[in-house]
């Protein structure tokens, strides 16, 4: 068989909870979240996602199609885009844990609005360092299941996951970060209905296969 597809559960997801101290985390809970909070200041989430593409696919594969499914928890109400943006720079996924959108207390490890691994290393941006352009976008509303389809910036960053995994930090997610009240909630990796956990389908095939 020269070709096939593979599903990837996430490795490592977050949400970078805006505080200008980097006093909140999420690291572990069953939800992350993308968007705007009602809070009248530091309202900002966004949140982080990886793969082991590299892991899950055999050796010199080449992709040919690459799309994300989220479950969207119910959420605030309304349609809002969210985002894909490539990661540039290495974090950890760290202990803190809450369900809701304000964060816990972020403890040794987690990745904050201004850490990259609490507290002993930062982002040169708060926020994260990301690719400002869109690696794909899709507007989410009701809950239930998204799929970010396949793209050829998609294509790209999973392409560079699998032959440099050392470059390999994932995707951050920003959503309506103008509007209050917009914060959508996705299923994290820690979920406990395994079922509504992020996926990554990738479809390759290898050299030789017309």
């Amino acid at each position: 068989m020269l070709a096939g597809t593979v599903l990837v559960p996430a490795d490592r997801d977050a949400t970078l909870v805006e505080h200008p101290d980097g006093a909140f985390a999420n690291g572990s809970g069953p939800a992350f979240f993308a968007g705007r909070t009602n809070q009248e200041e530091n309202g900002i989430r966004r949140a982080l996602l990886r793969f082991d593409v590299a892991g899950a696919l055999p050796p010199h594969a080449i992709i040919e199609s690459a799309s994300l499914t989220l479950y969207l928890q119910p959420s605030n109400p309304g349609a809002r885009e969210v985002r894909l943006h490539l990661v540039l720079t290495d974090w950890a996924e760290g202990p803190s844990s809450a369900s809701g959108g304000g964060g816990d207390e972020a403890q040794p490890g987690d990745a904050t609005w201004i850490h990259t691994f609490y507290d002993q290393e930062l982002w040169i941006h708060p926020g994260g360092d990301y690719v400002p352009a869109e690696s794909a976008g899709l507007v989410v509303d009701e809950a239930g299941f998204y799929t970010w389809q396949s793209t050829l910036r998609l294509i790209r960053d999973v392409h560079l996951w699998a032959v440099a995994p050392h470059r390999n930090f994932g995707w951050l997610l920003t959503g309506d970060e103008t509007t209050r009240q917009t914060a959508k909630s996705f299923a994290s990796r820690e979920h406990p209905d395994e079922a509504l956990r992020p996926v990554l389908e990738i479809t390759y095939r290898l050299p030789g296969d017309p």
